[in-house]
């Protein structure tokens, strides 16, 4: 709030004291409102040669400097393209795919009669080419007939076998057809009210609200496959969480409301850990402390994170089964010392930026000799 000129103090001392505070609250002010710039209108990627454009060196105490190490991922300036220089096709030209079925369709000649002597041709080769090809889907409807069988003799006695289960009861869908509806709308992203378009096209009249059925009921013949999977995942020692926004439609407002997906998932093929690669996604109303609490209440181990505040209530002394150990992200950690200096520029958070990119390099290393002695390969140099 504005201070009135009467309202100023008239002490000497005072007077400075209060021109050195705005000073700061300036200096405060002017650092948050060049991030928000950056956050608004900068690039999305930080360039090296931006961000260490002055000293290579520095004196911090014990904070050592040596030969510029391997930059993160996102600093790497792409080779400059030479003009007129073209980039090779990908093309998949005699790369066919191994798995997919070979239909042999074998072409003779007209004759096998030699149009020299009139003799019997015999074989000798032949060309083999390979051409793409797809069998459009085709909806089919399945008579489902069962005899009834009676006795002449007995009256009574009357035999007919029982009806096949349905995947809805008194539903026209079988279980193919809702695997295809549900693949399409998650894994290819089709929606529903297209894929009903999809059908009519075909003659068949579909409302948007039965699909939406058939989708309801297979994620309940799938929740106990969701359940143990969800389970699995937290049996491992070491788990990584996140959470995304997720619009739902909330009738009646006129918008839509924010929801969130949780993702638990491992992945430990980097270093031939225990876990093979899996994910379950948690469906929730908001992204509280409590809501990540209850979806981890019985879990023990090391929970992989970005800085979102709702986690450290996780590694609280003071909880049920015990706390979880918490391993923050290095690239959400990086970005707050990327964008410190931006602002200032300070010679500390660059040393930790730099210190940071060996981590990334060291690292990338790692995984290169990893690769190569799983290929066979020998490898040399510094362990």
């Amino acid at each position: 709030m504005a201070l009135a000129p009467e309202d100023l103090p008239r002490d000497p001392d005072l007077l400075v004291a209060l021109v050195l505070a705005q000073a700061v609250e300036i200096e405060k002010l002017q650092a948050a409102l060049k991030t928000v710039n950056a956050l608004v209108f900068g690039q999305r990627s930080e360039r090296r040669d931006v961000l260490f454009e002055s000293q290579m060196a520095l004196d911090l105490d014990d904070v050592s400097l040596v030969t510029p190490p391997p930059a993160a991922n996102d600093d790497t300036r792409p080779a400059a393209v030479a003009r007129g220089a073209r980039k090779t096709a990908r093309r998949n030209v005699g790369a066919l795919p191994k798995h997919l079925p070979r239909i042999n369709r074998v072409i003779e000649p007209e004759s096998l009669d030699c149009s020299c002597c009139a003799g019997r041709l015999h074989k000798i080769g032949e060309e083999v080419s390979e051409t793409l090809d797809i069998v459009p889907a085709i909806l089919r409807v399945l008579r489902t007939i069962r005899p009834a069988y009676g006795c002449r003799a007995c009256e009574g006695a009357i035999v007919q076998a029982p009806a096949p289960a349905r995947p809805i009861a008194g539903g026209m869908a079988t279980t193919a057809l809702i695997t295809h509806v549900v693949t399409m709308k998650f894994a290819w992203f089709v929606p529903l009210y297209r894929q009903a378009q999809i059908l009519a096209g075909q003659g068949v009249t579909l409302d948007r609200s039965t699909l939406a059925l058939w989708v309801k009921r297979a994620a309940w013949w799938l929740s106990g496959l969701y359940e143990r999977q969800l389970e699995v995942i937290h049996s491992y020692p070491r788990v990584f969480c996140d959470e995304t926004r997720m619009p739902v439609l909330d009738p009646g407002r006129g918008k839509v409301k924010i929801c969130q997906f949780w993702a638990h998932s491992v992945d430990d093929r980097p270093w031939q850990g225990p876990a093979p690669p899996a994910v379950a996604y948690v469906f929730a109303q908001g992204r509280g402390h409590r809501e990540i609490k209850d979806q981890l209440a019985r879990y023990q181990g090391i929970l992989q994170v970005d800085g979102y505040s709702a986690y450290k209530a996780l590694a609280k002394a003071d909880r049920a089964p015990g706390p979880i150990q918490l391993a923050f992200c290095l690239a959400h950690a990086r970005r707050k010392f990327v964008d410190v200096y931006k602002s200032t520029p300070s010679l500390t958070a660059q040393a930790v930026i730099e210190r940071i990119a060996m981590v990334y390099g060291a690292a990338w290393e790692f995984l290169q000799r990893y690769t190569l002695r799983r290929g066979g390969l020998a490898v040399t140099g510094n362990k």
